[in-house]
């Protein structure tokens, strides 16, 4: 077993492993071949479970059919919570350890259905946050409920990306509501960027941790830490967190999703962030 204390408190699990959604796309018997692999790995405290559609549970038995330790997996249910009982069913017979599910909102369901509806759940359930008028409702709903939001910062076309002011306000709507957060889709680097093939502007992971760190301590605009593309200024930055800003920050934003567990590995070693051992790639 890998040695997961390499990684630091801030890094701890933040990398949600969702290779098998674009723009990855890797197939299912791949994903969890790599993820394997990953785990084992000298960085494995980075990594958290395997993320995959509800629709793929059937196909993952087959892929898990000679499998003995089980496999740590979140499960997305796009359909909403009616695909629920099916999914509990569905991994109560497969060999996994269930942590977390992503749940999306159908529209004209009220925040009370939403938490009548995932009441039966038998993991931490993300509500994925809608980017309109439901979005403060939501989250005031999930205020105490041990629930968590998942809000998604990008996806295939421009439009899916939440600018800065938008992020932002999300950011300070859960931190207000003290319901913690997961996010998903477009953060493809630690830094903002904007992406050289389509053109569209990337949130960086980092700058999403920063902004929530400023939310918590009214220390800084979380607008502008959302634009920062300065990778010294926001290396700096991270570096000055003291161990109770690290863990509050955490607490707040819990993990993103990747296609690619590597690539942030790389980025975070690259601004000096993380110490990559001698010998290891």
């Amino acid at each position: 077993m890998a040695d997961r204390g390499r990684i630091p408190p801030l890094f701890a699990g933040l990398c949600d492993d969702a290779a098998v959604f674009p723009p990855g796309s890797a197939p299912l018997p791949d994903a969890v071949t790599a993820h394997d692999e990953h785990v084992s790995a000298w960085y494995s405290g980075l990594v958290g479970p395997l993320v995959v559609a509800a629709t793929a549970l059937d196909h993952l038995a087959g892929v898990l059919s000679e499998r003995a330790a089980p496999l740590p997996i979140a499960v997305t249910l796009p359909g909403g919570p009616e695909q629920l009982d099916g999914v509990l069913k569905a991994v109560a017979a497969l060999p996994v350890e269930l942590e977390a599910l992503e749940i999306a909102v159908p529209a004209g369901m009220t925040p009370d259905e939403v938490l009548a509806a995932i009441s039966a759940a038998t993991a931490p359930v993300f509500v994925e946050i809608p980017r309109d008028e439901r979005r403060i409702p939501l989250l005031t709903a999930l205020s105490g409920t041990g629930h968590r939001a998942k809000f998604r910062t990008g996806g295939v076309r421009a439009e899916l990306y939440p600018d800065e002011a938008e992020l932002a306000a999300a950011v300070r709507a859960a931190v207000g509501a003290g319901v913690p957060f997961k996010a998903t889709a477009g953060l493809h680097h630690a830094l903002r960027n904007t992406d050289l093939e389509t053109g569209f502007e990337q949130h960086g992971f980092l700058n999403l941790l920063l902004a929530t760190d400023a939310v918590l301590h009214a220390d800084g605009d979380p607008e502008t830490l959302l634009a920062e593309r300065d990778g010294a200024v926001v290396a700096g930055r991270v570096r000055a967190l003291d161990a109770e800003r690290v863990a509050a920050a955490r607490a707040g934003f819990t993990s993103f999703g990747t296609c690619s567990i590597t690539d942030p590995l790389t980025e975070l070693a690259g601004l000096g962030l993380l110490e990559t051992p001698r010998g290891e790639a």
